[in-house]
């Protein structure tokens, strides 16, 4: 049973949510929140799985609730569907985005997603984001956080960042997928990264990659 914690200033809507997923008997919804600061004390508290947030909440809003719950996996949602937003809640540690008029079914493979540690956006799409809205984000800080990675882990920051899946990181590297798979698993390990959409943030703010060059 996948422990669900649904925030959003409209009560229908957490309804709404909470009917959809109750219905299919994989979830429970185990808090409900109207506000960022209720969802980060039921966060704190009920400890889910997974964290429906709404970005636009009085208060505490949603892209800052997320930023302050780091250790918590969070999906997206929201009426808004513009560029800036997407990025914003995927930088401040968000694993994916959906709009709230998203079919029940994208919203429960979407929730599953989140909940086994998988990334809703692609990060072929998350660097997309970031290079159209590049003019708006803070200037790439080159740090020597780097230097304790490996030049093949620098390499697959690389390849994540350029939106590569496993299968062309392999061929690539001219190694088989398993193993691609398990560079880029140990990659997210060390960095302490969720997931590939993390890199591709993490790449993007540490000068990895060129800005506006989107592959």
């Amino acid at each position: 049973m996948i422990r669900v914690l649904i925030a959003d200033d409209q009560p229908l809507m957490r309804t709404g949510f909470k009917t959809v997923l109750e219905a299919t008997g994989q979830f429970q919804v185990v808090a409900e929140a109207d506000n960022g600061a209720q969802a980060i004390d039921a966060a704190h508290q009920h400890h889910p799985d997974v964290i429906l947030m709404d970005i636009r909440m009085p208060g505490v809003d949603g892209i800052e609730a997320t930023r302050r719950l780091p250790r918590h996996k969070v999906l997206v949602l929201t009426t808004f569907g513009l560029d800036e937003y997407i990025v914003e809640a995927l930088r401040a540690g968000a694993s994916g985005f959906l709009t709230k008029d998203v079919p029940r079914q994208e919203l429960v493979a979407a929730v599953k997603a989140v909940a086994n540690g998988d990334a809703v956006l692609s990060p072929k799409v998350t660097r997309q984001l970031l290079d159209r809205v590049a003019h708006r984000l803070p200037q790439a800080t080159p740090t020597q956080d780097l230097t304790h990675l490996t030049d093949r882990e620098r390499e697959v920051l690389q390849l994540i960042a350029g939106g590569l899946s496993n299968a062309e990181i392999a061929a690539a590297l001219v190694v088989a997928e398993p193993t691609a798979k398990r560079h880029v698993s140990n990659l997210l390990g060390k960095l302490g990264l969720r997931d590939r959409v993390q890199a591709v943030i993490y790449a993007y703010e540490h000068g990895v990659i060129e800005r506006g060059r989107g592959g």
